[in-house]
């Protein structure tokens, strides 16, 4: 299973909501601050554009996976980009998905070491 981690952030790195649509159905639940949870492929779809207009560039790298069992996972990252109008950013972020038995992602949910850059 750690290969469909590494090929949802390939297609999440290649910035291009057609490969990410292929993820998500309409009952994946994500979190990623600083928004609220959401549900639903096309307002994830949506999200995932309006995350990606914010930033010039952005880029994420997995540094550890962890098996929790259940098609579930834990895993780091590290992310670096240019956010538009306010220079570099870069963060660590540990994630939590699970996957169906299909390998859709049923849920994701990030935390950020660093929330200074979404105020």
């Amino acid at each position: 299973m750690n290969c469909k981690i590494s090929h949802f952030m390939q297609d999440l790195n290649s910035l291009n909501i057609e490969k990410l649509e292929k993820w998500f159905t309409d009952e994946t639940v994500i979190w990623i601050p600083p928004t609220k949870e959401i549900s639903g492929k096309s307002r994830i779809l949506a999200l995932f554009r309006a995350i990606f207009k914010r930033y010039e560039k952005i880029e994420w790298s997995v540094s550890e996976i962890f098996n929790l069992g259940n098609n579930k996972y834990f895993y780091q990252t590290n992310s670096l980009g240019n956010i538009s109008g306010k220079g570099s950013y870069t963060n660590e972020i540990c994630t939590i998905i699970q996957f169906s038995e299909c390998g859709k992602i049923l849920y994701l949910s990030d935390y950020f070491k660093d929330t200074k850059s979404f105020n």
